[in-house]
């Protein structure tokens, strides 16, 4: 699991992405980069979601994704699922939970909990200077912690 939602951690919200999602002053996605990525002027994060607007055929791609996610996501319990707490102790085979440093749409108190929670779970492994966009910003980094938690499992 990398960076998942789902779990409902008292004390520790979920950010609002949809929130994020509005351009500020019509043209800045600084917020929602921010929130994405270690940082909001990092390359991939301002490939990903530039500032001003794109081209139609972009913007409308743009909105789209957010429509579709937003019909999946947003709505009450809004990235939650209350019951989901008790039914982890059920998974069986090897885990792994992923977390970015300094991922701020879910907070690591999340992974924490997963980890704790999932019998099986080797640990939270951490990736140094990555925020929630883990795999768009530590590629290597992160397929390594996969590659050596695979090694380690064994067959399934």
């Amino acid at each position: 699991m990398i960076g998942a939602v789902g779990l409902f951690v008292g004390g520790a919200l979920i950010g609002d992405i949809f929130m994020m999602a509005q351009p500020e002053q019509g043209s800045s996605y600084a917020s929602l980069r921010e929130m994405l990525f270690s940082s909001a002027n990092q390359s991939d994060a301002l490939e990903l979601f530039p500032d001003g607007m794109g081209e139609i055929e972009d913007e409308l791609r743009r909105y789209q994704m957010l429509r579709f996610c937003s019909r999946i996501g947003f709505k009450p319990p809004y990235f939650y699922n209350r019951p989901l707490r008790n039914r982890l102790h059920r998974i069986t085979s090897p885990a792994l939970v992923i977390w970015g440093e300094k991922d701020t749409f879910v907070p690591r108190s999340h992974g924490e909990t997963y980890a704790k929670l999932i019998p099986n779970c080797s640990d939270l492994k951490i990736i140094p200077g990555a925020g929630h966009s883990v795999i768009v910003e530590k590629p290597e980094e992160t397929a390594n912690v996969i590659v050596d938690f695979l090694k380690q499992s064994g067959p399934v």
